[in-house]
């Protein structure tokens, strides 16, 4: 289905929709995975960067710890370079659209579908008292991306499987009441969409694990954490510094790719570098090269939290853009699906 299905006359920009929890903290996996990209292609694409605190509620939240993230993040996302003269930045409850179409969706989408999710299985299998949000808070996700017709999706490849599901959960929407979304697209990363946990680095650096001692540098650490979080991180019993996929070299390969994105330096050049040091040296320079990169959005981060008054005014005006978008199109999947919709 063309992506323009729902458009007369010219043709739009290419949009973009993506979101992150507001819990845990952003790491640099985020930012070299996720954001850095966002911010790269921000001025030729339509953007939709949601803070999606509907999600977060799925596991148990403190309430005054939830609202103190969602504006935690939203500083993270400006600090790192998102526009909000360019980029539409909001927070996912202040568009109730998205909760109206996420049960429209849910309506439509087979229970089979959900119960293959990835974290849906993993948390029964461990017998967990998973809650229905849990259970269908990927339908959710697909009501963030299919409300703005979104043509791309920029995620990490952890994500997949829920933007395939949103596709078919459009596709069968589609089918049953005519043409109505877009068919989204996964936009996966050319490198740093699986940064590594420093302190498992066979697995991947997870916000919902960032808490945890060692596991990851957060973007707004202060210098003295982030380099003890890097001197402490997972090597290998060897001292050769190259790029290896062999799995036994994940550590060294993770702070090398680490160094590589943050430099722009070719792994030939790397390699001669670090030739005849050792893992010490390694942790090291990369530190320096993380703490130089991300001093300044440490620093806009700091004035930003500052003046939670500038963030809630943006935040508001993120919000009736992206309702300006949302709901009108809930509207026409109300039509679509039968419903009586008033004309205010």
């Amino acid at each position: 289905m063309s992506k323009d299905i729902l458009q007369t006359g010219e043709t739009r920009k290419l949009r973009v929709f993506s979101g992150i929890q507001p819990s845990g903290k952003v790491h640099i996996g985020n930012y070299l995975g996720a954001m850095r990209r966002w911010v790269a292609e921000q001025g030729f694409k339509d953007n939709y960067f949601c803070i999606v605190d509907l999600h977060a509620i799925t596991l148990p939240q403190d309430p005054l710890r939830l609202r103190k993230t969602a504006r935690e993040l939203a500083a993270v996302y400006l600090a790192v370079g998102l526009d909000p003269q360019v980029s539409t930045i909001f927070i996912q409850s202040h568009v109730p659209a998205h909760a109206e179409c996420g049960w429209v969706l849910s309506c439509v989408t087979p229970l089979g579908w959900l119960e293959r999710m990835t974290q849906f299985k993993t948390k029964s299998r461990q017998g967990e008292s998973v809650s229905a949000g849990l259970l269908i808070y990927p339908v959710l996700q697909a009501a963030d991306i299919l409300l703005y017709d979104a043509d791309e999706v920029p995620v990490g490849e952890d994500q997949a499987q829920h933007v395939e599901l949103a596709r078919d959960i459009a596709h069968h929407f589609n089918f049953l009441y005519g043409d109505t979304f877009v068919l989204p697209r996964l936009a996966l990363p050319e490198m740093g969409g699986r940064i590594r946990a420093l302190n498992d680095p066979a697995r991947k650096m997870s916000k919902s694990e960032s808490h945890l001692r060692g596991h990851a540098i957060g973007l707004v650490d202060d210098p003295d954490e982030i380099r003890r979080t890097l001197r402490q991180a997972v090597t290998d019993p060897g001292r050769e510094i190259v790029f290896s996929q062999e799995e036994n070299k994940a550590g060294v390969n993770n702070l090398l790719e680490i160094y590589q994105l943050l430099t722009g330096q070719t792994q030939p050049a790397i390699e001669a570098h670090f030739a005849g040091k050792g893992y010490v040296a390694l942790k090291a320079e990369v530190a320096e090269v993380v703490i130089e990169s991300l001093h300044p959005i440490r620093r806009r981060y700091a004035q930003l939290i500052a003046d939670p008054a500038e963030l809630d005014r943006l935040l508001a005006l993120g919000a009736e853009r992206a309702r300006g978008v949302a709901e009108p199109k809930m509207a026409a999947i109300k039509r679509k699906v039968g419903f009586i919709v008033p004309e205010f």
